[in-house]
């Protein structure tokens, strides 16, 4: 999974979208669910990728990530960052 999230973020890194045409004109499986919320498919459609955009600013925050399943009871409008969701347990006492 991690190589694949890396591949994504290798791609967005070096984007510049000016709005939700030029992302769509890059990543068409790209869904976008509001003008400022984008969920893309990451290894092949196993994980959902929940992400806010800010076009102007071009900054991106990633929101929400999990298997397709998972995305499939969560509203991707809505959700928000859990930071407990995401915490390295390997660096828990």
């Amino acid at each position: 999974m991690k190589k694949h999230l890396d591949a994504w973020y290798g791609e967005v890194e070096k984007a510049s979208w000016k709005d939700t045409a030029e992302l769509k004109a890059q990543f068409r499986s790209a869904s976008v669910v509001s003008s400022e919320r984008v969920v893309f498919n990451i290894k092949g459609n196993d994980y959902r990728l929940v992400v806010a955009i800010n076009y102007y600013y071009r900054i991106l925050l990633i929101i929400w990530l999990g298997t397709h399943k998972e995305y499939d009871k969560i509203d991707a409008k809505k959700v928000a960052y859990e930071k407990e969701r995401y915490a390295d347990s390997s660096n828990s006492n």
